[in-house]
């Protein structure tokens, strides 16, 4: 009797086991009879396999299970096809061919419907952008500056046509997986506060995805250099070698801590603008110090020389890993915080004109 009542128990076991949810992808790929296809994600910087699978007359199935939906690459190994699509625990169906894989047909994912629909959204929009990127260089080869300027301003416009998109789907989708890919690529744009209130917003299932983790803990970065806040401390060193720190610095009237790199085009435009703004008011109590997010020293200081950035310059050289940037929360190039005599924050992000007025404004004429 006993042995029976165990094995009704170990039936009930398996049975439980059995249910879990998982993930089953099946895979209909013409012209890949016996390739080995791999399942893969980015994980910490590193490619983590998932699963593998051998196609039989272009068919394989794969399985396993996900905490979180999330982005996967399929990949058919020693050939340049791949596909991505959102893995979740469902039934998913891929059906294409290799020579276009990337145009294969993704059905049963949930998440991956979700971000259909946001692409349809937003497509329109896109492809006007992309007509205006066109137009942008058009006038650009022209050497048309008025053609210029009014192309950027129509391309401004769409991109804030295009946010405003993102904002509203991630409001009417809450329960959405989607919703917090959105919100991770939009927050660079917004505000601490925005971000929290967007978070609120969303479903509890879908708040404790990672992304919504790494978010929140952007967030409390994020108020720590937010406008009205004591700038946070830090030294690296200088191209000599020698470490500085900020507060060796701050006493200036204004101080703009400036994150760029010389790799970072848009950093570089914009560098003529501070050097403007540095030969002006310098006599007046404005200084910059220059936070590097540069992987080598010679990049580096080449780009200080030309594009003649006579102000302090500090470096780890830890690309997106440098400590001053990490502790300042930033995530995107260029960014610039407007620090008063004090130390505190007074302004973020100026840029171009916006830069030129504040300090102006703050200062006064030049003497």
């Amino acid at each position: 009797m006993k042995k029976i009542i165990y094995l009704f128990v170990l039936a009930a076991i398996v049975a439980a086991c059995s249910t879990e949810p998982q993930f089953v992808v099946k895979a209909n790929i013409k012209g890949s009879d016996s390739l080995t296809f791999v399942l893969q994600k980015r994980e910490a910087g590193a490619i983590v396999s998932i699963d593998t699978a051998i196609s039989k007359d272009g068919k394989f199935v794969m399985k396993g299970a996900v905490e979180f939906p999330e982005q996967v690459q399929l990949v058919a190994l020693n050939t340049r096809s791949r596909t991505t699509f959102f893995l979740e625990n469902a039934e998913i169906t891929i059906t294409g061919t290799l020579d276009s894989l990337s145009d294969a047909v993704v059905t049963g994912s949930r998440t991956q419907d979700d971000m259909k629909a946001y692409m349809a959204l937003n497509e329109p929009l896109s492809d006007k952008y992309q007509m205006l990127l066109k137009g942008y260089q058009a006038a650009r080869e022209q050497g048309d500056e008025a053609k210029m300027t009014q192309v950027r301003d129509e391309a401004m416009g769409i991109e804030k046509q295009m946010t405003e998109v993102q904002k509203e789907f991630i409001k009417n989708n809450p329960s959405s997986f989607f919703s917090p890919v959105l919100l991770r690529s939009l927050s660079y744009e917004m505000s601490a506060d925005e971000i929290e209130q967007t978070i609120a917003g969303l479903d509890t299932t879908v708040t404790k995805m990672p992304i919504i983790k790494d978010l929140q803990t952007r967030l409390t970065a994020m108020k720590a250099v937010a406008i009205g806040a004591k700038a946070p401390d830090f030294t690296l060193n200088d191209v000599d070698g020698n470490p500085v720190s900020l507060y060796s610095k701050v006493g200036a009237k204004l101080l703009l801590v400036d994150f760029w790199a010389a790799w970072c085009g848009p950093c570089r435009q914009e560098n003529p603008n501070v050097v403007k703004v540095y030969n002006e008011f310098h006599k007046n109590g404005f200084d910059v110090f220059g936070v590097s997010l540069d992987q080598t020293k010679e990049d580096w200081v080449k780009a200080i020389a030309d594009d003649k950035l006579t102000w302090t310059h500090v470096s780890d050289l830890q690309y997106w890993n440098n400590a001053a940037a990490k502790l300042y929360a930033v995530n995107s190039i260029p960014a610039n915080f407007l620090l008063d005599e004090t130390g505190t924050i007074i302004a973020t992000n100026l840029r171009e004109e916006a830069l030129y007025n504040k300090v102006k404004e703050l200062l006064g004429t030049t003497k």
